[in-house]
């Protein structure tokens, strides 16, 4: 077990295919994230070389990125109605 990716804990063969939508969802949500993240700093940054901004705007900037993004991931707690309804 200490050399898995994934453990499966029950006899329910039936969780695979949910597992691997999971991953596939939290991979996707974790591109957004990274694309926002660097799209709001290069952005900034070419905003503070043209003298259009200031550092208290972009660290504002870089925490609201911040809470965008923990917000972003936070997505993956929401379970499809499919699944609930089966639980």
């Amino acid at each position: 077990m200490e050399a898995a990716d994934v453990v499966i804990m029950n006899d329910d063969l039936m969780r695979v295919p949910e597992t691997i939508a999971l991953s596939q969802r939290t991979f996707r949500i974790l591109r957004q994230n990274i694309a926002l993240a660097l799209g709001i700093k290069a952005l900034f940054l070419v905003l503070t070389l043209a003298g259009n901004a200031t550092m208290w705007m972009a660290v504002f900037a870089d925490m609201g990125t911040s809470l965008i993004v923990i917000a972003n991931g936070l997505r993956l707690l929401r379970m499809p109605m499919a699944i609930q309804l089966e639980g």
